[in-house]
């Protein structure tokens, strides 16, 4: 789906994508300035940490968020460490939130227990995810889609709950729309690189 029209069409969508460029994005200059965690290389690099952790951004991430979760009908939203962990407490913390929404994380290596309070299978931890819910799946950034879609399949094979989406704060349009496709999973993100690298 790429962005949704509510959320290119917000008040304070150009601010945040002004933010995401300042804070967040480099060009090297060449198509093989960076390796990135897929193994690809590229000229460009994002890295939405610091976006996360600053006050505006963050503030207008968790209200976009919560917009599009909301309109989805879910009513739990994690995702895979690290990059998840920050943007669930966003989400969840909004003054937007839907006091029934409830957050996870997914552990990429589970530890060896589950959650003693919670009943989580080993490595899904936060709210409990027991008698299941819609779920909405959050990431960072986006390039293959590979995380989310790990994220997805350990979701839907050690609990009863269902992914109907998942929103990425960036695409760098690099195959992640077409993966996520091909896995029927809804997806969109915030912004684009596009959106991003013409600034």
């Amino acid at each position: 789906m790429g962005v949704h029209d509510s959320v290119r069409n917000h008040a304070d969508w150009p601010r945040l994508a002004r933010l995401t460029h300042d804070l967040a994005f480099l060009d090297g200059g060449s198509d093989t300035a960076f390796t990135l965690a897929s193994g690809r290389h590229s000229r460009w690099f994002f890295d939405t940490k610091p976006v996360m952790m600053h006050p505006e951004a963050a503030s207008i991430m968790g209200e976009l968020l919560n917009q599009r979760i909301q309109a989805m009908g879910a009513t739990l939203v994690g995702g895979l460490e690290l990059g998840a962990v920050p943007l669930t407490a966003i989400v969840i913390a909004s003054p937007k939130a839907d006091e029934a929404l409830r957050g996870f994380m997914v552990r990429k290596s589970p530890k060896g227990r589950g959650g003693r309070k919670t009943n989580n299978p080993p490595g899904i931890e936060g709210t409990s995810l027991e008698g299941g819910g819609d779920v909405v799946i959050v990431e960072d950034v986006t390039t293959t889609g590979g995380s989310s879609i790990l994220a997805v399949d350990r979701i839907h094979k050690d609990t009863e709950c269902n992914v109907i989406g998942v929103i990425s704060i960036l695409d760098r349009e690099e195959g992640a729309e077409a993966a996520f496709a091909a896995a029927g999973i809804a997806f969109e993100s915030l912004m684009t690189r596009t959106d991003i690298v013409g600034l």
